[in-house]
């Protein structure tokens, strides 16, 4: 019996695209698309979500890949890029809402940095209905290996054959159910097919 519902955060709950803070810092197309691939295509963004990195660390990685005149626009990118590249998917609310009201527990599992543990309530659709919230960088570990699920498990002492995940990404589905926890893949994005998916849950 599900009694749990784990959202992903990024491209479920909340759009995501790095490019737009390079939009509003850069004027010039080509020096936008290095600075993207720069700093949003690379390791150190890895790294940071998995909490290996500083911001401070990984800028100075990705600068050693960028002529000297595109660092500050790297920084600024960088330091603000929370505050343009995330957006709530209002449509996500009533489903929440929907599935705490029908008596589910209500959870977050993200692959993200530090930095979101600050403002991930401003972006996240009806925040309120959660009962916990796990960020990579906290645990130094990412989905879809399976000590991320794990940690998620023993943090809110949840029983994975209990919950019920919803992901974009198939690798990451894939790594729930290797653990127990069945799910339901969003890489569609359409979602009709998913409130039907939720619809289905007893």
């Amino acid at each position: 019996m599900i009694k749990n519902i784990v959202f992903d955060m990024g491209k479920v709950l909340v759009g995501y695209d790095g490019m737009r803070v390079c939009e509003h810092y850069i004027e010039n197309e080509h020096d936008r698309k290095r600075v993207h691939t720069a700093v949003f295509v690379s390791p150190e963004w890895v790294m940071m979500d998995m909490g290996l990195l500083t911001d401070e660390e990984a800028l100075a990685l990705v600068c050693k890949r960028l002529p000297e005149c595109l660092h500050d626009m790297a920084a600024l990118c960088l330091r603000d890029w929370h505050q343009y590249c995330m957006w709530t998917y209002r449509e996500m609310e009533p489903v929440v809402r929907g599935l705490k009201e029908r008596g589910f527990g209500i959870y977050l599992c993200s692959n993200a940095a530090i930095r979101l543990l600050d403002c991930y309530r401003k972006v996240i659709p009806a925040v309120d209905c959660f009962d916990g919230f796990l960020f990579s960088a906290e645990v130094k570990c990412m989905k879809p290996q399976r000590e991320m699920y794990e940690h998620l498990f023993k943090r809110f002492q949840l029983k994975p054959e209990e919950c019920f995940f919803v992901d974009d990404v198939p690798a990451n589905i894939r790594g729930a159910r290797a653990c127990g926890m069945d799910g339901y893949c969003f890489a569609d994005g359409d979602r009709e097919k998913l409130k039907e998916a939720l619809e289905r849950i007893q």
